[in-house]
């Protein structure tokens, strides 16, 4: 049945499909694997931009000489001083477990799974709320309104990431908007399956851009063939029967 499409050859991966290393600070911004009994302090050295991310990095340094790199929060400044472990002050940049958070606080950069390092709320201007503490675990209000419930050793960040707006800001040109895309990984420009060519996509191909046949296809099509409503049950507009 033809090729596979672009998108479905962009998930089988290759080197011509994988993000730009250029520009990238080359490590994880991740929490150190310090014990949760131990407590330790670091200052902040510098404030780093990695390419294909939004938020700051702050570059931070301990008082065994080792350095890491977390997400930097509104109000990071260089030269001020974060705490790590269960005794640290509840204030801006410190890194707590998410049981010796008080409700109400707000945090970013939360352990999914214990000592992940922060794997969710880490987008640029984005912030979490302690809602409330179980004996089932620690309960998070997310930035999308949902809640979930962590292990109570989970550590986070209190505050809010900065960087926030950098996504509503114009790119102005077609190459920037590549470069940035580009530098995360993601396919760019997108081009509709009706405007290519037949040989290329099954939507492609006639006088005028039209799918041409139903857009629905098994869910055991073959690759070059499964584009368009997978298995889909119903579609089109839901329309509502008027009462007589």
């Amino acid at each position: 049945m033809g090729k596979r499409p672009l998108v479905r050859r962009r998930g089988r991966g290759g080197h011509q499909f994988r993000s730009t290393s250029t520009g990238k600070v080359g490590v994880k911004a991740t929490y150190p694997r310090f014990p949760l009994s131990e407590q330790h302090e670091g200052e902040i050295m510098d404030l780093v931009h990695e390419r294909g991310r939004e938020a700051p990095l702050a570059k931070v340094r301990f008082e065994n000489g080792s350095f890491s790199f977390v997400p930097a929060i509104l109000g990071t400044i260089v030269g001020a001083t974060l705490q790590f472990g269960l005794k640290s002050e509840i204030k801006k940049g410190n890194v707590i477990s998410v049981q010796n958070i008080p409700d109400g606080t707000i945090v970013c950069n939360i352990e999914k799974h214990f000592g992940d390092g922060g794997a969710i709320v880490k987008s640029a201007g984005t912030n979490a709320t302690i809602f409330s503490h179980g004996d089932d675990g620690v309960t998070v209000k997310l930035p999308s309104g949902k809640f979930t419930t962590l292990n109570p050793k989970n550590r986070a960040m209190i505050g809010t990431l900065a960087g926030g707006g950098a996504s509503e800001r114009h790119f102005m040109s077609a190459g920037n908007k590549w470069r940035s895309f580009r530098a995360k990984g993601k396919k760019y420009p997108i081009v509709r399956g009706v405007a290519q060519a037949a040989y290329v996509h099954p939507h492609g191909g006639g006088r005028h851009q039209h799918v041409g046949q139903s857009s629905t296809v098994s869910r055991d099509a073959p690759p070059g063939a499964k584009v368009g409503s997978i298995a889909a049950r119903k579609t089109g507009r839901a329309r509502i029967k008027e009462r007589k």
